[in-house]
């Protein structure tokens, strides 16, 4: 299997679960990872909403990274999602050249 994302993708959430009395990520948290680190170019950081802007390399698109449950530790699991253009922008305040 890839960890590539597929075109049809626009959305990884990730989960916690309990493995062996200790709270572990899932495979989705741990390609998130793997994307962010090894295969995404970042683009921007906003560190007062604990988020991230990525691009794919193989198409151009852009991703979020954020920690929606602000409420655990850390903000608890990652989701990545594909957003447009014009929001990355907006959001990001980058050129539209970006």
């Amino acid at each position: 299997m890839s960890r590539k994302p597929h075109s049809s993708e626009t959305s990884l959430v990730g989960s916690w679960v309990e493995k062996d009395n200790s709270i572990v990520q899932d495979s989705i948290c741990e390609r998130i990872q793997w994307l962010t680190d090894s295969y995404f170019e970042q683009i921007a950081i906003d560190g007062d909403n604990w988020s991230a802007l990525y691009k794919n390399p193989a198409d151009g698109s852009y991703w979020e990274l954020t920690y929606p449950q602000s409420h655990m530790h850390g903000g608890g699991p990652p989701t990545l999602q594909r957003i447009s253009k014009d929001d990355a922008c907006k959001r990001y305040s980058i050129r539209s050249n970006q």
